[in-house]
């Protein structure tokens, strides 16, 4: 059943990316349009913090809330960056996965199985993968040619809003939200609305930059 749910999603479970403090998801509506200094601002931050962070790990927690279903998913598990396109989505709660891009190549362990993909092989899995390099490298704020972006703000976060506007990417989301954490320029959540109302969002918590982190694990065995 689990492996149904995760596959069956998997745009968004490795969609997610990023780093930072757990904050409590608000409403859009409670919050204000941001000024062109503080949008000037939040990107100028998000660039410096991407340009150095050698490598990131944090704790995540997943919720899907799907159209069909009351209940809510929940899983838990460790997310790890390395540069330049080294990412690890470790699902230990309730049950253990694994999701690996290790540049353009992308791994997927589901107990003892393992399958193996290129991502140019996949427009959507393409566009996703930039999706998270450009959330980490601070790009896609600036990327006006794939995104339109509104930009919000709270007591506690700088929020953009992110509508695709490449064809293939609107056919599996129609919005993401990336939370930056006002303290730090960091990304605390991120959240994926697709196109028949179910919705991933993911929180961060525990972060750790630069710590030493071997290429072995990006490697699936």
């Amino acid at each position: 059943m689990h492996s149904i749910q995760i596959k069956g999603h998997a745009l968004c479970i490795i969609s997610a990316i990023l780093i930072a403090l757990l904050i409590p998801r608000q409403s859009l509506s409670q919050n204000k349009p941001m000024n062109a200094m503080s949008v000037e601002t939040l990107k100028l931050q998000v660039t410096a913090l991407s340009r150095n962070s050698q490598t990131i790990s944090s704790d995540f927690v997943q919720e899907k809330m799907m159209t069909m279903i009351t209940e809510k998913i929940i899983t838990r598990g460790k997310f790890f960056f390395k540069k330049e396109k080294m990412l690890r989505w470790e699902y230990t709660e309730p049950f253990s996965y694994l999701i690996i891009i290790n540049n353009d190549q992308i791994s997927v362990k589901d107990e003892n199985k393992v399958n193996h993909f290129n991502v140019q092989s996949n427009k959507i899995y393409l566009e996703i993968n930039k999706i998270i390099l450009g959330s980490i490298q601070g790009t896609l704020l600036n990327d006006e040619k794939n995104f339109k972006s509104i930009f919000m703000e709270n007591e506690s976060s700088f929020i953009v809003l992110l509508k695709p506007l490449a064809p293939k990417l609107k056919e599996s989301l129609t919005d993401v939200v990336i939370h930056f954490d006002r303290r730090d320029f960091t990304v605390s959540q991120i959240e994926m609305l697709e196109p028949g109302g179910d919705r991933t969002r993911i929180t961060f918590s525990g972060k750790k930059f630069n710590q030493p982190m071997a290429d072995e694990k990006f490697l699936v065995h």
